[in-house]
């Protein structure tokens, strides 16, 4: 099943460092980032996890819940934990999901029914395609999914700053131009007509007849 912006993110139940969860129900009303991790004791996730967990306060005041999954056992991301504190300084304080039979890797389109049903005799390169992040919205359904190579370290600022676009734009009629930033000018959406869009915003700056700026609503 190929997952698009818009599709609703498959729901499951699965193993996790805090107990078992429905991945729906975990979610709630709110919103949620989910990370995946080809193996455990890799180097780069090592230092992606210990970073998210620095940032899991930033996540908190958006509403958003952070998971982690990698595709082994729920055991062995307990003792990795531990290297992930003594390597960043961060303990994992979020949840981490176990896929040893690569259940949900499939579901969500990261490994092919190819790659078997266990984790056991795979290698970081067999799995080199679990490297996507997922945000998900409250209704349930991929707002973002992002793939990076095993090589490159993710932007958790990245993340932050898509997360502020995705929920101002959930809110308002507007959209965010490149590099835009939290409190920077945003752009009303070509469905909203010059007149609702003075009223909803003010007076607009008219760059091109379809690209008109405003302030960014609070």
């Amino acid at each position: 099943m190929s997952l698009r912006i818009n599709d609703t993110a498959p729901d499951f139940t699965a193993d996790t460092t805090e107990g078992q969860i429905s991945f729906h129900d975990w979610i709630g009303d709110g919103w949620a980032v989910m990370f995946s991790h080809p193996k455990d004791f890799t180097p780069v996730c090592t230092t992606e996890l210990g970073a998210m967990a620095g940032l899991k306060e930033e996540f908190d005041k958006r509403n958003c819940k952070i998971i982690g999954i990698s595709v082994d056992p729920v055991e062995d991301h307990l003792r990795w934990k531990d290297d992930i504190a003594e390597a960043t300084g961060q303990s994992v304080n979020y949840p981490m999901i176990g896929d040893p039979d690569l259940r949900i890797a499939k579901l969500y389109d990261m490994l092919g029914a190819e790659a078997g049903d266990s984790f056991e005799g795979r290698t970081a390169m067999d799995n080199q395609t679990v490297r996507t992040v997922f945000l998900i919205g409250p209704d349930k359904k991929i707002k973002l999914q992002l793939s990076y190579p095993m090589t490159t370290g993710r932007s958790f600022d990245e993340l932050l700053r898509v997360i502020d676009s995705v929920q101002l734009t959930w809110t308002h009629k507007v959209s965010t131009p490149a590099n835009w930033t939290q409190g920077g000018d945003v752009i009303v959406v070509p469905a909203v007509s010059d007149e609702e869009a003075r009223t909803q915003h003010g007076d607009f700056e008219a760059v091109l007849p379809y690209l008109r700026v405003v302030s960014q609503p609070s």
